[in-house]
């Protein structure tokens, strides 16, 4: 099969494969649509631990062609998108349902091959069914809208309150649909730049700030004059988690997530501390897959804005620096399979 290979960081090429024997409890799936994301680049980059030589790709939707047990048969032809979390399924943590601090995790992408490809093999129990007339592009964006619903589970949400999203990429852009269908009000975007706010307009943002243009804290001034409800810092900067913690609401509430890469940041303890902050780390959200497609199928979010192309495998370099250099309006490149 033809998939996309990093042998080593910054060495990526196309190449053929024979595909594995399938393992006990997994199921072979078609890819139909593999998103980019911009973690991939950090694997491409060597800047998150994985196991190479490596098929990138946790962001896919497909057809199952093939199951190792019988008992899964019935999911062969289906239309599915589902989990990449591998783990041991019999320890505490598994047990208890917080199967990634199981200590044998693996994620598919990053330790097991992933979806740049044209087949992929993932468990069967995190399969999840499509509808029939959700399109497969749509699909293969319920991680990262799965990533938004855990970040907001965090948060434990209350309706009517006020909500700012720090970070204009597909992480945030997806909290801003989920603020959006949740009920949350004068939900705020702040960005760097306006490459992408336009769209955080589109999706419903009462207002957005481009922090290279306008002040922030005189912005939020205007828009959140008592501070903000809910802020969900989605940058991993450590300049903006410190003016999240700055311009939330006394009692209020942060979800830190964004991806720190390692660094070791300085914060100030007393804008926590007298504050009576809630601060959450939200970098592992799992299980979501479920709910993301039953949003999508609900049309209570529309993943349309957020597909800025769509691509073969083959041209899988132009996906890859798009990606990174984020053109105007860009949040998704996909790769598309033909259905055969």
């Amino acid at each position: 099969m033809r998939c996309v290979v990093i042998e080593k960081p910054g060495k990526v090429y196309l190449t053929e494969r024979e595909m594995p024997e399938l393992a006990k409890g997994f199921a072979r799936i078609k890819v139909m649509a593999a998103a980019i994301c911009a973690t991939d680049l950090e694997v491409v980059e060597g800047n998150i631990p994985a196991n190479y030589p490596l098929t990138p790709g946790h962001e896919w939707s497909g057809i199952v062609s093939e199951v190792a047990d019988e008992k899964n048969s019935h999911w062969i032809g289906k239309r599915v998108t589902g989990s990449n979390d591998v783990s041991c399924g019999v320890c505490e943590a598994c047990r208890s349902g917080n199967w990634r601090y199981c200590k044998d995790f693996e994620e598919i992408g990053f330790r097991r091959h992933g979806a740049y490809a044209e087949y992929i093999d993932v468990p069967a129990y995190g399969l999840v069914e499509l509808p029939d007339d959700l399109p497969y592009t749509h699909a293969a964006l319920a991680e990262p809208l799965g990533v938004a619903l855990g970040t907001w589970a965090k948060l434990d949400p209350e309706y009517g309150k006020t909500c700012m999203i720090i970070g204009a990429g597909s992480i945030g852009l997806c909290c801003l649909a989920v603020a959006k269908a949740m009920g949350m009000r004068k939900i705020v975007v702040v960005a760097t730049t306006s490459k992408r706010l336009n769209i955080a307009k589109e999706l419903g943002a009462y207002a957005t700030v481009a922090t290279r243009e306008e002040d922030i804290f005189e912005a939020m001034k205007k828009y959140h004059p008592e501070g903000t409800d809910y802020i969900i810092e989605a940058t991993g900067i450590e300049e903006c988690i410190v003016n999240s913690f700055k311009l939330c609401k006394k009692g209020g509430y942060v979800a830190l997530a964004g991806y720190g890469r390692g660094k070791t940041m300085s914060i100030r303890i007393d804008d926590i501390h007298i504050n009576n902050l809630h601060v959450v780390g939200a970098g592992n959200n799992w299980n979501q897959h479920k709910k993301a497609v039953q949003m999508m199928a609900d049309k209570a979010v529309d993943m349309t804005p957020f597909i800025s192309e769509t691509l073969d495998l083959s041209d899988f370099q132009k996906g890859l620096d798009d990606a990174k250099k984020r053109p105007e309006g860009f949040i998704k490149a996909i790769f598309t399979f033909e259905d055969k």
